[in-house]
């Protein structure tokens, strides 16, 4: 996701002092956990539209998809489409991939009892995995989730997934309850008392997320069903889930934090990635034995050979702990041991013991303001006034200061990096000493205007296909990777191979590799 300019970012994931403008105050207890709610929020990994509307606002795990709306004049549905496409970091131009998404979209339409006019496929330019459709025939699907994918049943799987939540009227249905509850809770409040109401209301909310998991679980069914129907394998459905759910396990594991991927949440939107498999492959199992239906595997790798893997560098680049950002023209290196996560809204960054965490965004300087006052403007809790002090960073002036909230001390700073912009770097420990203060000021001292060399110097990350030699392992194959940290389970990820699982001489794999 981009680095974006914002105005006014409101949470360090969560943890950090609690800003003024807000009335609630954001917990201060739960590092890991928030981080990964803004990694998973940044990733998409519950397989449906992560939906963020523009302004601010805090770090979701997931919102509800938009409500279908009626088929509209083509340049009401242009603009909408358009609007669909800034909030998922443009388009993502590759005419053969393009071509070879809507065949299979032909196919799952000429395979529908209704006769139904195909869909037609958008690929966004972003590295979450994330999927949605729009009416009347809009299908959006992310790069992250092509690069995800080994086949073309399972992308066919995630596309009729989405064109059966608007078949069935899933968002319809979903905003009549959700209205329906809210009279309901309303009306509790008024005839009983407001204990009663908030009751009600509690109650009402784990009835909707009970109704979406069915929504889920029911789409997951119809999908199946559909790309059975149209020729494909059906099981590639339950391979794409168990890809998400290791990503997801794989991803929360990098940042120090045991993840479950079968541990249900009774208020999520989703159902658990286990719940979904198992139904996925007792549809399946319903409709043929494994080995019935098209995957076209080397076709579809062929496809995305040579796709862009991971951040666009003109969106902000993390190479390990460094992140560089071609287009705003500046560069950063977080403390050694740190994860980063190029989010919508700032550049995350956590330790790898989940004691430490940072935030680096950016805001609109008001006009004629000092950093000094801006530093002491409410914009922020638990400052301490008298520490605030000037210094420079690479030749932009800055000010830096303390901040307290709970469990956890913050290091501050404010930069002004061009006319009319603010840098601002959070730094969150849990114990205050001499090394977390030489950590802030070395990650503050790495702030500074990218050289042009060093622009040059980073290359998009894209997807190669390669092919197993005779006797190869994947642990060869891995070392090709040019992905930081984890390779080899990354390498396994992508792929869809078990930890035990041979490579087979003359299958094709992808790889991620630097562009030179």
């Amino acid at each position: 996701m981009p680095f974006m300019r914002i105005v006014g970012a409101r949470h360090l994931a969560g943890v950090a002092p609690r800003r003024k403008a807000l009335t609630t105050r954001p917990p201060a207890s739960s590092l890991r956990a928030a981080i990964l709610v803004a990694f998973a929020a940044s990733l998409g990994l519950a397989g449906c539209a992560s939906i963020e509307p523009q302004g601010e606002q805090s770090f979701k795990l997931e919102t509800p998809p938009l409500p279908p709306r009626p088929p509209k004049p083509e340049s009401e549905a242009s603009a909408e489409h358009n609007r669909m496409v800034a909030l998922f970091d443009g388009e993502y131009k590759d005419p053969a991939a393009e071509r070879y998404l809507n065949d299979i979209l032909a196919k799952l339409a000429k395979a529908d009892d209704r006769r139904s006019e195909p869909y037609k496929v958008t690929i966004l330019d972003s590295p979450i995995v994330n999927a949605f459709a729009l009416p009347p025939h809009d299908l959006f699907i992310t790069r992250g989730l092509l690069a995800l994918a080994n086949d073309a049943s399972e992308v066919a799987a995630v596309m009729a997934h989405e064109i059966a939540h608007l078949t069935a009227k899933h968002a319809v249905r979903r905003e009549e309850e959700e209205k329906r509850a809210a009279v309901i809770s309303r009306a509790a409040s008024v005839v009983q008392n407001k204990e009663k109401g908030q009751e009600i209301e509690a109650s009402a909310r784990r009835t909707i997320a009970t109704f979406s998991r069915q929504q889920e679980l029911d789409a997951d069914q119809m999908g199946i069903k559909g790309i059975a129907k149209a020729g494909f394998d059906p099981y590639g459905a339950s391979r794409f889930l168990g890809a998400l759910g290791r990503s997801a396990v794989l991803r929360t594991s990098l940042i120090g934090q045991n993840a479950s991927a079968d541990k249900p949440d009774i208020l999520a939107t989703h159902p658990s990635t286990p719940e979904r498999v198992t139904q996925a492959i007792a549809v399946a199992r319903q409709i043929a034995a494994p080995g019935i239906g098209v995957t076209d595997r080397d076709a579809y790798l062929s496809a995305i050979d040579g796709m862009v893997f991971g951040d666009s560098p003109t969106e902000g680049t993390v190479r390990g702990r460094n992140f560089l950002h071609a287009r705003l023209g500046f560069a950063f290196a977080a403390p050694e041991g740190f994860v980063l996560e190029n989010a919508s809204k700032a550049l995350l960054g956590v330790s790898a013991d989940g004691n430490q965490a940072l935030r680096l965004d950016s805001v609109k300087a008001p006009p004629g303001m000092s950093l000094e006052a801006y530093m002491a403007s409410d914009w922020i809790d638990g400052l301490e006034q008298g520490s605030i002090e000037t210094v420079d960073v690479n030749g932009s002036p800055a000010a830096i200061a303390r901040a307290k909230a709970g469990d956890w001390s913050f290091r501050l700073a404010v930069i002004r990096f061009e006319a009319g912009e603010f840098y601002r770097l959070i730094f969150a420990t849990r114990i205050e000493s001499q090394d977390s203060e030489r950590q802030f000021k070395d990650a503050l001292s790495s702030f500074h205007r990218a050289s042009p060399e060093e622009i040059r110097a980073v290359h998009p990350l894209r997807i190669e296909i390669v092919t197993a030699k005779p006797g190869e392992r994947a642990e060869d194959l891995a070392e090709k990777m040019a992905t930081p940290d984890r390779t080899l389970e990354f390498f396994r990820l992508i792929n869809g191979l078990e930890a035990s699982a041979p490579l087979q001489a003359g299958e094709r794999y992808k790889i991620v590799a630097e562009q030179k």
